[in-house]
């Protein structure tokens, strides 16, 4: 309600081409992370071998784009602020570009890090700034389906970068494999630069740059029913936003809210699903299966993961988040101490896939599609913004940090890294059972008083 006139009603808000189109681009970048993210299980042993590199300079290698990811979704804002959603996925999109020819043609192993954290910079940007436009160009009703976009082509990009990596290893390249792998996504950044000229500013960034006329422009492109009263909406936000844009986040008030960010930006890693996503194909190698085939069969666990993030998206309000948590943190227990199993016993190699696909399967249905979500209900308006960088932020230093630890685990012992795996979702069962609240069906603003309680 806007003024004492009822909002207009969901099935009153339709979705247009020009609203569709606009959160279709936007979500691309979504695409290029997935992809960026991924794309680096299929060059593992390839570049291991061009650059003599250990299992630490491995590790070290792959988390070099995670470190400019930290970075990229720390810094991402400011500029977002100042020059506009639009302009700052421009800027990703150059970026993207330029990490993958970057690293297509690096001419040593210096230079190859340098330029996988520019890619780094270019997916934590995206990470921020992608949903952050699709949020505010979208109407109310619609807002949620629309940013899943993103999240659903993060996850669609990971797949795709796997089934490239299998289909690249099937041209016998030799060793200028692990190039093309890496430089493929160049020309969908560049489709992704060129399809960005086509789409609106944020009519919310246009508000606060008191360029209004041209926020309500937008907004009835989009389809808005009333723009003159949305306008008037997103300005008095924005009024009630800057009165309290100085609220402390780390203060005695917020410090459950705070606690939940990090657990479940650190359990989200202490799973181990990025590391398993990042050295996929050194996983299979390792049990015995041939280079070709761990691609394929690393098709296999993409398939699985944009599946059950569908199926997630679909049931999350009817089961309820904590439900989805504990499903997962048992399933992908079980499923990692099965892997951790077979590399100990040094039997059912066979197993493996399944165990993965299953572990994969469980994370994808839980904590994949929840922790954002939960992330945006736990904290009350004025400092939202801060704690979703909060848990962001953690969720990207331990991904770096166990990412480039894993080879090192791995090499000293096969079920050693899917043992602690396992062990800290086991932990994560009952800090959810015990501690996490459930937030389906909860008003953001009974949530606050909820936790503030606590």
């Amino acid at each position: 309600m806007t003024d004492g006139v009822p909002s207009a009603p969901a099935a009153a808000v339709r979705l247009n081409a020009y609203l569709i189109r606009s959160s279709v681009v936007a979500a691309l970048g979504g695409l290029l992370f997935g992809f960026d993210t991924a794309v680096i299980a299929g060059t593992t042993r390839a570049l291991t071998d061009t650059y003599s590199l250990t299992a630490g300079l491995l590790g070290f290698t792959v988390a070099s784009a995670l470190w400019g990811t930290v970075l990229g979704s720390v810094f991402a804002g400011a500029p977002s602020d100042r020059y506009g959603r639009l302009a700052s996925l421009r800027a990703l999109a150059v970026l993207y570009v330029v990490t993958a020819l970057g690293c297509a043609f690096a001419w040593d192993w210096n230079s190859l890090v340098v330029f996988r954290f520019i890619g780094g910079l270019a997916i934590g940007g995206s990470s921020v700034i992608g949903p952050m436009y699709i949020a505010e160009i979208a109407p109310a009703a619609r807002r949620g389906r629309l940013v899943a976009l993103f999240q659903f082509n993060i996850v669609a990009g990971i797949l795709l970068a796997y089934l490239s990596n299998y289909l690249i290893g099937l041209l016998g390249l030799g060793g200028t494999e692990w190039r093309w792998k890496l430089g493929v996504a160049a020309l969908p950044s560049a489709l992704f630069f060129a399809a960005l000229f086509g789409i609106p500013q944020s009519p919310r960034w246009l508000v606060r740059r008191g360029r209004a006329e041209e926020a309500r422009q937008v907004l009835a492109r989009i389809g808005e029913p009333d723009p003159d009263a949305a306008v008037r909406e997103i300005a008095d936000s924005v009024k009630i936003e800057s009165a309290g844009k100085d609220e402390a986040l780390f203060s005695r008030k917020y410090r459950f809210p705070v606690f939940l960010a990090v657990s479940i930006g650190m359990f989200n890693q202490l799973s181990g699903i990025n590391a398993i996503l990042y050295y996929l194909n050194d996983i299979f190698e390792r049990a015995g299966f041939s280079k070709v085939s761990s691609d394929l069969q690393a098709v296999a666990i993409g398939l699985t993961n944009l599946v059950f993030t569908i199926l997630a998206m679909a049931v999350i309000d009817h089961f309820g988040r904590k439900k989805m948590l504990l499903t997962g943190a048992a399933g992908c227990a079980a499923c990692l101490a099965g892997v951790a199993w077979v590399f100990a016993s040094g039997a059912r190699e066979g197993l493996l896939v399944w165990l993965l696909i299953g572990f994969i399967g469980f994370f994808a249905f839980s904590q994949g599609a929840v922790i954002w979500v939960y992330l945006s209900e736990v904290f009350p308006n004025l400092v939202r913004a801060k704690g979703q960088s909060l848990g962001s932020f953690t969720h990207w230093i331990m991904n770096a940090m166990i990412s480039a630890v894993f080879p090192l685990l791995a090499e000293a012992s096969g079920a050693a890294p899917f043992v602690f795996f396992s062990a800290m979702t086991v932990v994560q069962f009952f800090v959810v059972l015990l501690v996490y609240p459930e937030t389906k069906g909860v008003t953001l603003e009974a949530m606050h008083k909820k936790l503030g309680g606590r």
